[in-house]
C-alpha cells in the first residue's frame, strides 16, 4: 500500500506546482500579488516580480517533469528541496511580514496562516515520499485503480482544505448552501441571538429600563413565538432580573416588552408593554 501511495505522489506534487505556476505566469494580477508578498521585504520591491515570475517558470517545468512518467529520483529530490524552501519562506513571511500575501495558489490577498504552513509541510512529505517510490504512477493506477483514485482524491481534498486561497471556491458555497437549507434568519430557534439583542437595544422598552441594567445578556430561551432575554438589574436597591420578550417572527423594536422581576421573591417589580412573570420559569406575554 505504501509503495502505491509513494508512486502517486509525483502526480500530487506536480499538479500543485503547475497550479501555482499558473498564478505566477498567467494571472493578470501577478504584479500586484508579488508586491503584496514577503518577497518585497526579502529581496526588495524591484526584484520581487522577476523573482515571482522566475519561481513560476521553475514550478511549471518541474511540475511537468513530475507528471510525465517516469518520475526520476533527481526530479523528486529537487521537488523535495523546493517544498522545503516553500515551507521556510512561508515561516519567514509569517514572522517578518505577517500582513503579506502568500501568493501561492491564488491572486487573492491571503495572509500566510497555519493552514498555509500545513500545506507546505504536506508537500514536503509528499515529495519526500515520492523519492522512495519503486515504480511510476501509471503502474500504480493500473494495478489498483480504485485504491489509487481514492488516495489521490483524499490528498486533493487535503490540499484544498489547507489552502485559504481556495475557500471562495468551495467553503463559501458550502456555507451559503447551509444557510439556505437551515434558513437561520427566519423564526424558531434559528434566529441569531445577536439579531435579538440588536432588536432589544433599539426598543423603547430597553431605553426606559437601561439605567437599571447591571450586565449584558445572562440567559436567553425560546418559548413558542417569543424569545426571552435576561439581564441582571437593580431596582430600588433590590437585586433583580430584567426580562425582555422579543417576537421571533414579524416583530420590530416596538413589539419588545420587558418585566423587572425580584431575584429573591419572583415578584414583578416593573412591567412595561404588558409583560409579567408568574411564579415559575416561564414568562407569559400579555398584549398591551
Amino acid at each position: 500500500m505504501i509503495d502505491m501511495i509513494a508512486a502517486l505522489q509525483p502526480l500530487v506534487v506536480g499538479a500543485v506546482l503547475i497550479w501555482s505556476a499558473r498564478v505566477k505566469l498567467l494571472n493578470r494580477h501577478a504584479a500586484a500579488v508579488a508586491r503584496r508578498s514577503a518577497l518585497v521585504r526579502l529581496i526588495g520591491e524591484h526584484r520581487a516580480l522577476p523573482a515571482y515570475r522566475l519561481l513560476g517558470g521553475a514550478e511549471l517545468i518541474l511540475g511537468a517533469l513530475l507528471l510525465l512518467p517516469p518520475a526520476r529520483r533527481l526530479e523528486t529530490a529537487v521537488a523535495t528541496a523546493l517544498a522545503v524552501g516553500f515551507l521556510g519562506y512561508l515561516a519567514y513571511a509569517r514572522r517578518a511580514a505577517p500582513t503579506s500575501s502568500c501568493g501561492c495558489l491564488s491572486s487573492r490577498p491571503t495572509p500566510v496562516a497555519g493552514r498555509s504552513l500545513g500545506r507546505a509541510a504536506l508537500l514536503v512529505a509528499a515529495a519526500g515520499l515520492a523519492t522512495l517510490a519503486p515504480g511510476g504512477w501509471p503502474a500504480a493506477l493500473t494495478d489498483r485503480p480504485v485504491a489509487g483514485g481514492v488516495a489521490l482524491l483524499a490528498e486533493a481534498v487535503a490540499v484544498a482544505a489547507l489552502s485559504p486561497e481556495l475557500d471562495a471556491a468551495w467553503l463559501l458555497p458550502l456555507r451559503r448552501l447551509r444557510a439556505r437549507l437551515t434558513n437561520p434568519l427566519r423564526g424558531g430557534t434559528g434566529l441569531p441571538l445577536l439579531a435579538t439583542v440588536q432588536q432589544v437595544q433599539l426598543s423603547d422598552s430597553y431605553r426606559r429600563v437601561a439605567p437599571l441594567l447591571r450586565s449584558d445578556v445572562r440567559e436567553h430561551w425560546d418559548d413558542g413565538e417569543w424569545r426571552f432575554v435576561g439581564h441582571a438589574a437593580r431596582y430600588q436597591g433590590r437585586p433583580a432580573t430584567a426580562v425582555f420578550a422579543v417576537p421571533l417572527v414579524d416583530g420590530g423594536p416596538d413589539a419588545v416588552r420587558v418585566a423587572v422581576v425580584d431575584d429573591v421573591t419572583g415578584q414583578t417589580l416593573l412591567a412595561l408593554a404588558g409583560v409579567g412573570r408568574p411564579a415559575g420559569p416561564r414568562l407569559d406575554v400579555v398584549p398591551a
